[in-house]
């Protein structure tokens, strides 16, 4: 588990109003808030636009010391809005920690090492799950989760359960699986093209059945209703 490194940023006080967020972000500026247990009212600031990509630029949980209108506040990365068209940053907020109060968040897991069954048996790598949801003391909070899939053969896996989470309260599902080795994509579609084969022979044969069953009830009523004329021919 890794500790998240720890950002040193400043911030300016600022009117939480649409024309002082609109002249901030031609000066490259970033309109952001801050909140927390211990805060009595939020507080609008503005941060430098490229403080916020330094730190963006890292796949990890992100923790900061950032001072506003001379007060120093240790806090988390909680949110971040993006433009939809140029992906510029248009707003962040700010979590102050506090020491007794557990936080809700959500870490990046990052995978080591080459797995046994892709560098001996040509296997992929399947990672259905790269964050996992957790609720932490401020001092546990890590910068990611780091596991190890190396001696993972083909069709073998690793989930929740299995991450180093001493003094932490998982919120996933500790059976979800994380990562799978899977076999070869040649393999694979072999494997796939043959039980498709197989599908198509067993359709072919249930529909030869129910024809045949079809054709058996047929002659069977047939044979009933030639029975009935019989009779009436008798009387």
């Amino acid at each position: 588990m890794k500790q998240p490194k720890l950002y040193e940023l400043a911030g300016e006080k600022r009117e939480a109003d649409r024309k002082s967020t609109a002249t901030l972000r031609k000066e490259l500026k970033v309109p952001a808030v801050l909140y927390g247990p211990k805060l009595k009212e939020n507080i609008h600031f503005s941060i430098e636009e490229s403080d916020i990509e330094k730190i963006l630029s890292v796949s990890q949980t992100k923790l900061q010391n950032l001072t506003v209108d001379g007060k120093e506040y240790k806090t988390l990365l909680k949110k971040v809005d993006f433009d939809p068209v140029t992906d510029k940053v248009l707003h962040v907020d700010f979590y102050v920690l506090d020491d007794k109060t557990p936080v809700k968040l959500r870490v990046p897991i990052r995978l080591t090492g080459i797995a046994r069954g892709v560098r001996d048996g040509g296997g992929r790598v399947l990672q259905p799950l790269r964050i996992v949801n957790i609720k932490v003391l401020p001092d546990n909070i890590p910068a990611m989760f780091e596991l190890d899939i190396t001696n993972l053969d083909i069709g073998h896996s690793l989930s929740v359960g299995e991450l180093d989470m001493e003094g932490i309260i998982p919120l996933d599902n500790p059976n979800q699986t994380i990562v799978t080795i899977v076999p070869p994509k040649s393999e694979s579609l072999f494997t796939s093209e043959l039980e498709d084969e197989e599908e198509e022979l067993l359709e072919g044969e249930e529909a030869e059945l129910a024809e045949g069953e079809e054709a058996e009830g047929e002659e069977g009523e047939g044979e009933e209703g030639e029975g009935e004329e019989t009779e009436e021919s008798k009387d």
